[in-house]
């Protein structure tokens, strides 16, 4: 009886240790015993952080151009002579 059972146990285990393997959680300890480091060389995460740095400094600047515009919009509208603007009909 107690063969039968650790027949059981030990096939039980082959499908989840192949999962466990398999998982994003088996491959970071599996690039730990390989001694890699987790994640890109220093240089690069330098380079990464600056990237961003500069797309967040260009999402403002877009947003501070596109806000500029309707006011310069808004103040042509202001200034338009208002004879003009309404054609005869």
């Amino acid at each position: 009886m107690w063969v039968l059972a650790i027949i059981l146990v030990v096939a039980l285990l082959i499908p989840v240790a192949a999962i466990l393997v398999d998982s994003p959680l088996g491959r970071s300890v599996a690039r730990r015993m390989e001694g890699r480091t987790e994640g890109p060389p220093p240089e690069l995460r330098d380079m990464q952080r600056k990237v961003e740095l500069l797309e967040s400094e260009i999402e403002d600047l877009n947003r501070s151009v596109s806000g500029m515009r309707e006011e310069l919009q808004f103040m042509q509208r202001l200034l338009e002579d208002p004879r003009r603007k309404k054609p005869p009909s």
